[in-house]
Formats: C-alpha cells, structure tokens, sequence
C-alpha cells in the first residue's frame, strides 16, 4: 500500500494544513498578511467550511455555513482530528473585496467574486473594464501567493511545533 493511498496524497496533506492554518490565522489576527510592498491585507474564512477525517468507508464530511456563522461545528470538527477540504475565503486591500472557495486538494478557486469596478464611460477605452478584471484577478493571485508563502516559510522553520500548538489550543477555544 502506498503512503498516498492510506494517508491522502502529499498535495492533499499540505493542502489541508495550509487551509486549517490560514483559518486559525484568519481567525486570531487576519491582517497579519502583507504583499511584497509591505502593504496589509485581510484574510477571512467564512461562510463556508468543509472538514474531512477518517479514510474509505470511514471518511467523514462536514459541511458548515452561514453568512455570520463563528462555524463552530466546523471548528469543532478540527478538534476531532478532521482537517479542512474546502473554504470560502474574503480577501480585503485598500477597500476592494475579493471572494472566493479554495479546495484543500489542488487550491483550485471556485466562484471567484472581483472587486466592483466602474462603468464603462463613453470615449473610454474599450479594453479598460477587462484590463480592469485582468488586474484584480492578478492581484488576487497574488495576494493569495503572499499567503501561501508565508505559510510555507513558516511550515519548514523551526517555529512550527509552537505554530501546532497554537492552532490546537485554538481549535479547542470555542467562543
């Protein structure tokens, strides 16, 4: 039997960590992110989260939403051994919102939701308002990559037992 079979895949595992991690973090503190400028950003996971545990015919699913939900059940779930699948991510920078489910399993982004942008005017560029997406989109990846590269730099230091301890206790504190 190989490891991925029994355990998930290796893509999966860090998948899973990093969602389960960048909940907590969002959670406990969620400008703690800056863009390569150094400038803040929030990061919000809610109204959806999906955690997962157990292997097979053993493998449990729960699914928690609500628009104002603390998701307790979900939190709960984590506590439990189960770690996140999926989750709905609010990004927020200089009053523009980007909106978001992210997969554990790939980080495939599903129902991405841009920033409103303005109007086309008239005499305007007709190229502008797709320009306009083109760049929110990349900023949104960006941002995203920010994120997952502190997430790394934080999962290979030598900090990251503290950081496991952290995110149980946190798992554990239910408001």
């Amino acid at each position: 039997m190989s490891l991925s079979s029994e355990y998930g895949s290796p893509d999966l595992i860090l998948g899973e960590e990093f969602l389960t991690w960048l909940w907590y973090k969002s959670d406990i503190a969620s400008s703690f992110f800056e863009d390569h400028s150094g400038e803040k950003f929030q990061v919000y996971v809610e109204k959806k989260v999906v955690v997962q545990g157990g292997n097979g015919n053993t493998k449990e699913t729960a699914s928690v939403s609500g628009s104002l939900s603390p998701l307790r059940e979900a939190r709960f779930g984590l506590g439990t051994g189960k770690k996140v699948s999926r989750a709905f991510l609010r990004l927020e920078k200089n009053d523009l919102c980007w909106q978001f489910s992210i997969s554990a399993n790939d980080f495939s982004f599903q129902s991405l939701r841009l920033p409103k942008i303005g109007e086309k005017g008239q005499g305007e560029d007709p190229d502008a308002l797709i320009l306009e997406k083109v760049y929110l989109v990349e900023e949104c990846l960006h941002m995203f990559d920010r994120i997952f590269e502190t997430f790394i730099s934080m999962r290979f230091s030598d900090d990251w037992q503290r950081e496991v301890e952290a995110v149980r206790s946190w798992m554990t504190e239910l408001d």
